[in-house]
């Protein structure tokens, strides 16, 4: 039996997002239904399927080795974890998180001092107090079970409440007063699994895994041929991480070129690769990108 590494995946809304990118990364999982247990193709994994609001205490705590939660959460618990990485991905964006203070369209609450002797309702009771407190307002600050969104103004004067678009806040007729915190998924480690060898390194292999996928997100390999005497004019046109790569062929009159650059770029650049006198023009997926 080969040694194990104790991960946590988050359940939940993170749940597809994350195993997406670990499939990316090169690590494949199977979650059959109502199984918080789900199997992979690393022998060297074990992996459980929990809340990312349980997670940094799980992972203090060495229930697992690692795990995935968000920084929002991190801070809530208070826990006492490594963060490995930043990983910038998140159920429906590429974008940070926001936790912000939302209100009814037509509340006279503008400011964060309008809240003081108010009712907020939210998740986040730890940030939240914090936030009133860097303020000097008193409030009463509740925990929502649920369905934030619908408690104002019948059940909260305000809620503090967490978004990527703000649709659902829109939808529910709520403003957004101000942001309180940003927050990214963070690969986090206990501090004992760091000072392991063995463990170490796989921590550190899987996060480069990790942010390699997310490094290649929305990016393509494009590869094509092209006279030799006309790669001079062409190569200030190719955006590349450094230099294109250019390859010689047999036909010593041609070399190969490989770049690679965001899709949506890809779409224009093409065409005006074809007039610049490119064949063989290939564009093809690209999993992992480590800088």
């Amino acid at each position: 039996m080969p040694r194990q590494l104790k991960l946590g995946l988050p359940k939940g809304s993170l749940q597809e997002a994350t195993l997406d990118l670990f499939a990316k990364a090169g690590f494949h999982f199977i979650v059959r239904e109502r199984s918080y247990f789900p199997s992979t193709d690393d022998d060297e994994l074990s992996a459980i399927l929990i809340r990312a609001q349980e997670m940094a205490r799980y992972v203090e705590q060495g229930a697992f080795d690692c795990g995935l939660t968000g920084k929002d959460w991190i801070i809530e618990t208070g826990a006492k974890v490594i963060e490995v990485a930043d990983l910038v991905y998140s159920k429906a964006s590429m974008r940070p998180v926001r936790w912000v203070l939302a209100v009814p369209e037509n509340s006279d609450i503008n400011s964060p001092k309008d809240l003081q002797g108010k009712r907020i309702a939210t998740e986040v009771v730890n940030i939240t107090k914090a936030y009133l407190e860097r303020h000097g307002v008193v409030a009463d600050v509740e925990y929502s079970w649920g369905a934030t969104e619908v408690k104002p103004p019948e059940l909260a004067d305000a809620i503090v409440e967490v978004t990527e678009t703000g649709a659902s806040l829109r939808a529910n007729k709520l403003r957004v007063v101000e942001t309180i915190l940003e927050s990214t998924t963070r690969f986090i480690a206990n501090e004992d699994a760091m000072r392991d060898p063995w463990k170490r390194e796989k921590i550190e292999n899987i996060a480069m895994l990790l942010q390699g996928a997310i490094n290649a997100m929305g990016k393509v390999g494009l590869k094509f041929n092209v006279r030799r005497e006309d790669l001079g004019a062409m190569t200030p046109k190719l955006p590349a991480l450094r230099n294109p790569t250019v390859s010689p062929l047999s036909d010593e009159r041609w070399v190969a070129v490989e770049i690679i650059v965001e899709e949506k770029v890809a779409r224009k650049l093409i065409p005006e690769l074809k007039r610049l006198g490119a064949e063989g023009i290939f564009e093809y997926e690209i999993n992992k990108l480590i800088y």
